[in-house]
């Protein structure tokens, strides 16, 4: 009788302990999404209400500007849609009053990666969203027969970052994989 008042709290802690186990097979979480930011070749179009002068569809210039009638050159690489958006809207209030000025972006051309070495594919590739290192070895087709998966190197504005594909593998952590960054260079010995 004694035992039997005992099962009730065996399974639970058998439960508990299944649970735990398991835990360890769970994905990791993703990280928090970046804020998306305008880039180079990106194109936009910008409207202000009512003024059809001031209806646009624009490409970023290489150097990160647009050009709108009445307030001429804007600086739009590295901003956001809305932060972009607020500062047209301090620079045509000058013009027309109480302007309803909207930014949408029509076309991502600024996520661009380079892979090159010991890849099937090497190239320049554009990325769609939020990518890691091996994302953008599956873009290159993956590995030829002579590369040294645990020297890979991701070249990143002067600097140099290590990354052992094996490992990444291994410990199947997103903790483990690299987010990529517009221009990255991903290099396979």
């Amino acid at each position: 009788m004694r035992d039997q008042a005992r099962l009730p709290a065996l399974l639970l802690f058998a439960g508990f302990v299944c649970a735990i186990a398991n835990a360890a097979d769970l994905p990791a979480t993703a990280p928090a999404p970046v804020q998306y930011r305008i880039g180079i070749d990106d194109v936009l179009d910008i409207s202000v209400w009512n003024v059809a002068e001031l209806q646009k569809t624009l490409p970023v210039r290489p150097d990160g500007k647009i050009s709108l009638p009445l307030v001429n050159d804007v600086v739009a690489a590295g901003l956001t849609p809305m932060e972009l958006r607020d500062q047209l809207t301090k620079m045509i209030s000058a013009f027309v009053q109480k302007p309803s000025v909207s930014v949408v972006v029509r076309e991502i051309h600024s996520l661009k990666v380079s892979v090159i070495g010991q890849v099937r594919t090497p190239g320049r590739y554009d990325l769609n969203g939020p990518s890691t290192v091996l994302d953008g070895l599956a873009l290159a087709g993956g590995f030829t027969e002579f590369a040294a998966r645990r020297k890979i190197t991701i070249l990143r504005a002067g600097r140099r970052m290590r990354f052992d594909y094996d490992a990444a593998i291994a410990n199947a952590s997103i903790n483990s994989n690299v987010l990529l960054e517009p221009g990255d260079i991903i290099v396979v010995p």
